[in-house]
């Protein structure tokens, strides 16, 4: 779950001197409102952990110019918002074209950002809806949306509702969905060589499914 910490609404720039705090909490900035962002589960963070090396084998191995930085965020280009993706792959060439990258550790083109993955939460009207639709305006090529406890709504996972990797891909401007269950073999336009079932990212938390 998300918790919204103010009323007065704030720009990027005030988010970026305040947060992160001293607290130890983590924070987006949506329209102008800092949020503060659920405590991860062990669940979530193992299915992200598995997902990151997974990954960075597939880009170290095919040589690419990648990484996936700690704590940086995506900013769109319109409004007052900063997300901080659970996984964000970043393309290093093009960092220098960044204004942002190098005192606010932020992308914001299309360019830097082969792949960004969302790991759903209670938060998961953020994922499916608002960061769906500046992720795309962004023009990032592909996000993945890894629903593995089945928490969204039954229009983007299905009825009776059951854990699904929704993967959007950028088609003419606009995402055109691709969902994976089970034992289906996960398709990603980025790394097209990946060898993961679904269900092995679901079960990433469970000694011996790796």
């Amino acid at each position: 779950m998300t918790q919204a910490l103010q009323k007065k609404l704030v720009t990027f720039d005030e988010f970026v001197v305040k947060y992160p705090d001293n607290t130890g909490k983590h924070y987006e900035l949506h329209d102008g409102v800092v949020v503060e962002m659920a405590q991860p589960t062990g669940d979530h963070e193992d299915v992200v952990g598995f997902l990151l090396e997974k990954i960075a084998v597939e880009y170290v191995r095919n040589g690419l110019h990648y990484s996936i930085p700690k704590t940086a965020l995506v900013k769109p280009l319109e409004g007052e918002s900063a997300y901080s993706p659970d996984i964000l792959i970043i393309n290093r060439p093009n960092l220098v074209n960044e204004p942002l990258w190098k005192k606010e550790s932020t992308v914001s083109q299309a360019a830097s950002i082969p792949l960004v993955i969302e790991v759903v939460s209670t938060n998961w009207r953020d994922d499916y809806y608002k960061k769906l639709a500046d992720y795309e305006a962004i023009g990032i090529p592909e996000y993945w949306i890894v629903d593995y406890a089945a928490c969204g709504a039954r229009k983007f996972i299905g009825n009776p509702k059951q854990p699904t990797i929704s993967i959007y891909q950028l088609i003419d401007g606009e995402y055109q969905v691709t969902q994976f269950r089970g034992s289906d073999r996960i398709q990603s336009l980025a790394f097209s060589e990946l060898n993961l079932t679904a269900e092995q990212v679901f079960q990433a938390g469970y000694v011996g499914e790796n």
